[in-house]
């Protein structure tokens, strides 16, 4: 099975986060703090969207999509075209998928949803 499953939005967090920062209680260096290789992967690797920055509402997010898993072995940890998982699932057990939006403008920085993908382990049903 390689559909997605175990989908978590962090939404709710991510309003948690925004709303303070919209009413002066925190400041936009606080929320937008992007590391380099973070920006870098966002600029070479990410999807462009078309929602507004909520760091800077000037720029749209990019969103970047990052795996890990223990049957990616190498693969784990890393930054890839978001294509590439859905490609990935049919080849591999289960591993899980975060995607994280970026502002290259301001840096801000926030995960937006996880998932997993992946053949998953093997089905033990009529197994002695």
């Amino acid at each position: 099975m390689w559909s997605q499953r175990r989908v978590v939005d962090y939404g709710r967090v991510k309003r948690a986060v925004v709303e303070p920062q919209r009413s002066g209680r925190t400041p936009p260096g606080a929320v937008c703090d992007a590391q380099p290789h973070l920006l870098r992967a966002a600029r070479h690797l990410g999807e462009p969207t078309e929602h507004l920055c909520p760091g800077c509402e000037r720029e749209n997010v990019t969103n970047e999509t990052y795996i890990y898993g223990d049957s990616l072995k190498s693969q784990s940890g890393a930054a890839k075209i978001a294509s590439r998982p859905v490609e990935m699932a049919h080849d591999y057990d289960e591993f899980r998928v975060y995607v994280v939006e970026v502002c290259q403008g301001c840096s801000w920085n926030h995960l937006t949803a996880s998932f997993v993908l992946g053949n998953g382990p093997p089905d033990l049903v009529g197994r002695p």
